[in-house]
Parts: structure tokens; C-alpha cells; sequence
């Protein structure tokens, strides 16, 4: 009579640690993506041909927000710095947060800074880049 033998079809592969590095924030998995600031944008062509990027950031005022377009990119930079600082009869508090995003973006057709809209409206920035055209850095004002 044959023996039966029992054969691993993995091959001894550790299934515990094959996905660790996806989930591990030392191994540029999600973690590193917030500790780095990139800003999550979406971008759209109006009816017009001009550009739309929208981006969320809440919690931010139009002072911490920076815009501008040079060399056909679109650069958008917000730093938060916050202090609050709460006393009870029972317990002190203070807590401080800071926090920057930035994201550069290539615009379709090299574009100006020429007649660039921006607009922060409850935690949405709203930029509206016209079509085509050449000019040196211009910073964008924000309503």
C-alpha cells in the first residue's frame, strides 16, 4: 500500500508577512502618503475650456492657503497651525496641531497666470485656470 504524502502548494511561502508590507507605514504604504502632504485634488475642463481643480481643505482659511501658476503648474500650498488651550477646576489641556499639504500640478496648454480665479468656499478650493498664454510667476489672490 502507497503512502499518502501531503504537499504545500505555497511552498513554505509566509502568508502572515506577504502583505505586510503593504499596510506597514516604514514601507511608503499609506502612512508615509499623509506624512509627506500630498493634497488630493480633482480636475475637470469647464464649459468655457478653462481649467477647474478642486481641492478639500478643510479646516483651513483663505490666509493659510497659497496659489499661484508659473511655467504652466499650478502650485497649491496650505500650512495649519493651531493652539487651544482649555482649564477646568479638574484638568489642564493644551493641544497644538500643525499641518501643511501641497501639490504641484502640470496644466493643459502652458497657461498664464493671467486671469486665474481662486476661491475657498466651506473647506473647497476652487481654482479656474483660462486657456492658453506666456508670463513670468503671478500669485493668485484668494476670495
Amino acid at each position: 500500500m502507497g503512502q499518502i504524502r501531503v504537499r504545500d502548494p505555497f511552498g513554505g511561502l509566509d502568508l502572515r508577512n506577504f502583505f505586510r508590507g503593504f499596510f506597514n507605514e516604514d514601507e511608503m504604504g499609506l502612512g508615509e502618503l499623509m506624512q509627506t502632504g500630498s493634497l488630493a485634488v480633482d480636475i475637470s475642463e469647464g464649459k468655457e475650456g478653462e481649467t477647474i481643480v478642486r481641492a478639500s481643505l478643510p479646516g483651513f482659511k483663505k490666509e493659510d492657503v497659497q496659489v499661484s501658476v508659473h511655467n504652466g503648474v499650478l502650485d497649491i500650498k496650505a500650512e495649519s497651525r493651531e493652539e487651544t488651550e482649555t482649564k477646568d477646576e479638574k484638568f489642564f489641556r493644551k493641544e497644538r496641531r500643525y499641518g501643511s499639504l501641497s501639490r504641484r500640478i502640470a496644466l493643459p496648454g502652458n497657461p498664464s497666470g493671467e486671469g486665474v480665479a481662486a476661491e475657498l468656499k466651506d473647506g473647497v478650493l476652487t481654482v479656474k485656470v483660462p486657456g492658453n498664454g506666456k508670463s513670468g510667476p503671478k500669485k493668485i489672490d484668494i476670495k
